[in-house]
């Protein structure tokens, strides 16, 4: 789903021939995109109408086929930032594109995503304060035990990070719908 989000992204950017969309293409983790998962989601998209191709000839090469974003596909580009599903919640990577994606769609959608990220943050929260609480006190630390500390200690933060913004964003929603713009200065202190 990451990949889908991210081509549809790019593509907002103009028509791309598929050499260039992928060199494009930046995962958050900052592996590369490879061409046996690019051009599979490319068919997706031209068959479900998200993309069009036109189909350059070249003198003495192979054609070049390049791709343009439609309606439906910014569309389905907003519709993926909406949604986080439960089983990827907790991916670093999927939440990450969303979230940098965020500008494109409405705070009640930002807020649902949110919320999701932050049930499965607090789930693997507790999962990382059991392995603390595990250890024996009187038992040197490990490095199983400094990392599990550690684990504890980056997933509250976010935990905590991801409550502000809910709140944020929630209060955005409610100015919306009063036709005001409370919420901004919230969440540009969050992000500054």
């Amino acid at each position: 789903m990451v990949l889908d989000i991210l081509v549809l992204a790019t593509l907002q950017e103009g028509p791309l021939h598929g050499y260039e969309l992928k060199r494009r293409v930046v995962r958050p983790s900052l592996s590369t995109v490879s061409n046996n998962s690019l051009y599979p989601a490319l068919r997706r998209f031209e068959e479900s109408g998200a993309v069009t191709v036109a189909v350059e000839q070249q003198e003495g090469r192979p054609a070049r086929r390049t791709y343009s974003l439609t309606e439906v596909g910014r569309r389905q580009l907003v519709e993926r930032i909406s949604t986080l599903p439960a089983e990827k919640a907790a991916n670093d990577e999927e939440f990450a594109v969303r979230f940098a994606l965020f500008d494109q769609v409405r705070p009640e959608a930002r807020v649902a995503v949110l919320r999701e990220r932050l049930s499965a943050v607090e789930h693997k929260l507790a999962t990382a304060r059991e392995l603390v609480a595990a250890h024996d006190a009187h038992a040197p630390a490990s490095h199983r035990d400094l990392a599990a500390a550690r684990l504890v200690a980056v997933l509250d933060d976010e935990r905590r990070w991801t409550a502000e913004l809910i709140a944020a964003e929630a209060g955005r929603a409610d100015s919306d719908a009063r036709g005001t713009e409370s919420g901004a200065p919230a969440v540009a202190r969050l992000l500054g």
